[in-house]
C-alpha cells in the first residue's frame, strides 16, 4: 500500500507522471495472466474484487473476502509472486447489490460488506453510494451520497486491523462494466462536477470525525470521456478532459481514477497519465483476450479430434448462458441472432460471468486435457493464434495450451504496464 501512496501522491512533481493500472477480475486465469506481467516488470499487483464479486453473501464467485484473499494468495504461489508485490482492493463497495431494497437495508448490507473486506486486509477501497435504493430519489443528490460514503468510511476505520484503508471517492457514468446501450455521445465530468463531489465528502468525513481518513483519500472517480459499449469503443480525447486534468494540477495529494478504459489504443493510456488518470481499471478485455485464446483452442481441438472425444466449450458455455440468462440478458437486446452474436463477441463480455459455472470449467479442463494428450501442431497455432504461434517460434512460449491462455490474456495488460512505467515493488 505505501508504494501505491506514494506512487500516486508524488504524481504531480517533475519526473513523477505515474500512474498504475487496476486489475478488476476474480477469474484465476486472467489473474495468473497478471501476476505474471507483475512478476515481469517487479510490480505491485493491484488487484480488485467488486461487491458483486465477493461480498459477505459469497458473490457470483462463491467467494467472501477472506476466501478471495486466500485464492489470490494461492495463484501467487504457482506463479512465484511474492505476496507482499499484491494490493487488494474492493471496487464498488456499497449497497449496489441491493439496489432493490430500501436504502436503510441496502446500507446495512453495504456496512457488513465494508466491513468484511477492511478485516481481511483489503487496503484500497472504493466507496460507491452513488445507486439509489428503493424509495431513494434518481439520481440520489450529492450530498446523500457523500453522507453515505462517509456512514461506510466509519465501518472500514473501525473494522480494519493492520494498516488502514487508502479510500477512492465518486463513481463513474454509465454504470461498471461497459455501456448497457449503445454509444451517441459520452460527456467528460465537468470541473464544477468534480469540485462538487470532492466538498461534499470533505464536509461529510469531516462531520463524522474522520479527518484522517479523508487524508487518505487518494483518488476520485470521475468520467474521462472513455467507454466501449458490444461493439464500439469511445477513445479518449486529449482536449475534451484538458479543463478537468487543469484543475487536477491544483489539488494535492489527489489523482482520478478512470473506470472502462478496457479496449483503449496504447497512446491513451500514456496521455490519460499524463492527464492525472493515475488509475486506469481494466476488466472485461482481460476476460475478452481469455476468450479469445480458448475458444480459438477449441477451434484447434475440433481439428484434432472426433467429435465425441471434444470438450465441446463454446456449445458449454452457449448453454449455459441460456439456461440462466440474468448476467446477459437485460444487457443484450436485438434479434435472436443479434443477441446469440453479442453473447460471444460483446465488448462487454457478459461470457466472465459463466467462467465459474461447473458444467463450464469442466470443459476448459478437458480441452486443456485434450490439447495435452494430442500436441498442437504448430501449423494449427499459426493458424488461429498467429501471436502466440509467434512467440513460439521465438522461444518465448512453449507449446502447452495453458501457457498459451495465459500468454494471449497477458497481452491484454502490456499495454498498461508500458504507460505505467511499473515501479518497483518493495
Amino acid at each position: 500500500m505505501a508504494n501505491l501512496q506514494e506512487l500516486l501522491r508524488n504524481r504531480h512533481l517533475p519526473g513523477h507522471a505515474k500512474g498504475c493500472y487496476s486489475v478488476c477480475t476474480a477469474n484465476p486465469l486472467a489473474i495468473r495472466a497478471a501476476m505474471r506481467q507483475a512478476r515481469e516488470d517487479s510490480s505491485v499487483l493491484l488487484l480488485e474484487a467488486t461487491s458483486n464479486q465477493v461480498n459477505q453473501f459469497g458473490g457470483y464467485t462463491g467467494m467472501r473476502p477472506a476466501d478471495f484473499r486466500e485464492f489470490v494468495y494461492e495463484l501467487a504461489k504457482k506463479e512465484s509472486l511474492p505476496v507482499e508485490q499484491v494490493t487488494l482492493g474492493g471496487d464498488h463497495l456499497g449497497p449496489n447489490p441491493w439496489q432493490r431494497e430500501p436504502a436503510h437495508i441496502a446500507m446495512q448490507r453495504a456496512e457488513e460488506l465494508i466491513a468484511e473486506y477492511a478485516r481481511e486486509g483489503f487496503v484500497k477501497i472504493h466507496l460507491d453510494t452513488s445507486m439509489a435504493c428503493a424509495g431513494d430519489p434518481s439520481p440520489l443528490p450529492p450530498a446523500t451520497v457523500a453522507e453515505r460514503s462517509a456512514q461506510l468510511c466509519a465501518v472500514a476505520e473501525r473494522s480494519a486491523e493492520g494498516a488502514k484503508p487508502i479510500y477512492v471517492i465518486g463513481t463513474e457514468v454509465p454504470t461498471p462494466g461497459g455501456a448497457v446501450e449503445e454509444l451517441s455521445s459520452l460527456s467528460v465530468t465537468t470541473v464544477s462536477a468534480a469540485e462538487e463531489t470532492l466538498a461534499v465528502h470533505r464536509q461529510a468525513f469531516h462531520a463524522r470525525g474522520l479527518t484522517d481518513a479523508f487524508d487518505r483519500v487518494i483518488a476520485m472517480v470521475v468520467q474521462p470521456g472513455v467507454e466501449f459499449d458490444h461493439d464500439s469503443i469511445h477513445d479518449y480525447q486529449p482536449a475534451a478532459a484538458g479543463k478537468l486534468a487543469y484543475w487536477l494540477t491544483s489539488q494535492d495529494s489527489l489523482v482520478f481514477e478512470a473506470h472502462s478504459t478496457d479496449y483503449q489504443r496504447p497512446e491513451s493510456y500514456r496521455q490519460m497519465i499524463r492527464d492525472g488518470f493515475a488509475i486506469l481499471k481494466v476488466g472485461p478485455a482481460i476476460t475478452f483476450a481469455m476468450r479469445e485464446a480458448l475458444f480459438a483452442l477449441a477451434e484447434i481441438e475440433t481439428c484434432l479430434l472426433a467429435q465425441e472425444r471434444c470438450s465441446h466449450l463454446r456449445e458449454t458455455v452457449e448453454q449455459a448462458m441460456l439456461v440462466s440468462p440474468k448476467d446477459w440478458k437485460s444487457h443484450y437486446h436485438g434479434t435472436e441472432n443479434e443477441q446469440r452474436l453479442l453473447r460471444i463477441f460483446s465488448y462487454s463480455d457478459r461470457i466472465r460471468y459463466y467462467w465459474f459455472v461447473p458444467k463450464v470449467k469442466a470443459a476448459v479442463e478437458r480441452l486443456m486435457e485434450n490439447l495435452r494428450a494430442d500436441a498442437i501442431p504448430e501449423t494449427l497455432l499459426s493458424a488461429y493464434l498467429p501471436l502466440e504461434y509467434a512467440a513460439l517460434r521465438n522461444g518465448t512460449l512453449k507449446l502447452d495450451p495453458l501457457e498459451i491462455v495465459l500468454h494471449a490474456t497477458q497481452r491484454s495488460f502490456r499495454p498498461y504496464a508500458i504507460a505505467c512505467r511499473s515501479y518497483p515493488a518493495q
